[in-house]
């Protein structure tokens, strides 16, 4: 039975199951193998083998990408980065197990900032991202399952709120150049950087003023409409979160 067709606490019980289970530490061969094997095959890490999805952005001093492997993460070490960043939340794969053991071992800290890519931004997560990237040791990474879009929406708020970018320029980070396709559920991001270009810049509102006076995620919800085919596409085929 798929999983989207289970009781609700059914649907609860298993994703508790399978953090307590990628929370524990990697326990000899036989662990690492399941915790790679994981990654590769469940996570779809095997795509991101060939293709991370990593830039930098700003004035460089931080990277956005897809879930990094441990090579990936001792390649990044390597390139002077302090702090990793995950966007995804859950705890739910192998690749949290590996990515928190090789972190340890790379001298990297490892922060969670966790974000949605089919919902209106949360107010309470946009209100506390300048706070958020303000407290952080740089260089760092950003980074989601595919490096598209929660990254997307990360980075954007890094620039807007840290590197005092327009916010025009900084919704540029959601852009098919990075795999992110407007047209599917995950436009949602799109239009919210849209709402304040037409609702608040023009009054003279800065960003945090708009997300805290004027925004309305559920008015933004129920207004916004995806495309015919984004479900098929991003949901099913791309795997997407």
């Amino acid at each position: 039975m798929l999983n989207r067709f289970l009781p609700p606490e059914t649907r609860y019980a298993r994703r508790m199951a399978r953090i307590a289970r990628w929370e524990q530490p990697i326990a000899g061969p036989g662990g690492r193998l399941r915790a790679w094997a994981n990654m590769l095959l469940i996570d779809h890490g095997v795509i991101r083998l060939a293709y991370l999805n990593r830039h930098r952005i700003g004035r460089g001093m931080v990277w956005r990408s897809a879930q990094p492997a441990p090579h990936d993460l001792a390649w990044f070490r390597r390139q002077g980065v302090r702090t990793i960043i995950s966007l995804r939340g859950g705890r739910e794969h192998g690749s949290w197990q590996l990515q928190r053991e090789a972190c340890e071992r790379e001298g990297l800290a490892l922060v969670e900032f966790v974000m949605r890519s089919r919902e209106a931004p949360d107010k309470a997560t946009l209100l506390a991202a300048r706070d958020f990237f303000a407290g952080l040791a740089y260089p760092a990474v950003l980074h989601c399952k595919s490096g598209a879009d929660r990254a997307g929406l990360a980075a954007a708020l890094y620039l807007i709120l840290h590197e005092g970018r327009p916010v025009r320029e900084a919704a540029r980070q959601l852009s098919a150049k990075f795999g992110h396709f407007r047209f599917a559920k995950t436009g949602i991001l799109d239009a919210f950087f849209e709402r304040y270009l037409t609702e608040g810049e023009p009054k003279g509102l800065s960003f945090l003023d708009w997300v805290e006076h004027v925004y309305d995620p559920e008015a933004l919800k129920r207004d916004f409409r995806a495309g015919l085919w984004s479900d098929l596409l991003v949901d099913r085929l791309l795997r997407r979160e």
